[in-house]
């Protein structure tokens, strides 16, 4: 059994990171831990997608150079892309990188995430991150509300 195993209790919020970039990967963390985040990380892609396929994160930050490759060859941003919704509906999924402006809504439609931050703005990112959660949190608000009201009617019946 890997020692780093981490048990993830009921008021745990959950987070992964994806870095390759070592100073990235410090900030990313403290700025997650700061916002109350249970932060896990991700050393590989598969790792990245065993963690994932675990644990229901609410936060994912992925950097767009990932494994050291190129966006185009990034398998854990791949993989997240061709998902279906079901399975990433409960997360937040943020990519950072260079090639991109911050908040760019069509950026983020193109690579299938909610939020893209340009790394200049990484002494940005705990306040990027609460917008970027709170932006999808009202975007599906809707959504949940009649799901709740489902279950419940269901449950009466």
């Amino acid at each position: 059994m890997d020692g780093s195993f981490d048990f993830i209790s009921m008021e745990d919020k959950p987070a992964l990171i994806a870095f390759s970039t070592p100073e990235w990967l410090e900030t990313a963390k403290t700025a997650l831990a700061e916002l109350g985040y249970k932060v896990h990380t991700a050393a590989t892609h598969s790792d990245f997608l065993t963690r994932f396929s675990q644990v229901q994160y609410q936060v994912v930050v992925i950097e767009e150079l990932f494994g050291g490759h190129t966006i185009d060859e990034n398998q854990a941003l791949k993989a997240l892309q061709i998902m279906p919704v079901s399975q990433r509906r409960h997360t937040t999924i943020i990519l950072l990188g260079d090639s991109f402006q911050t908040f760019t809504p069509m950026e983020a439609f193109k690579h299938s995430v909610h939020a893209v931050i340009n790394s200049s703005e990484m002494f940005l990112l705990k306040q990027l991150v609460e917008k970027a959660v709170g932006d999808n949190q009202l975007f599906l608000h809707s959504f949940r509300e009649i799901q709740t009201r489902v279950y419940t009617t269901a449950e009466k019946q």
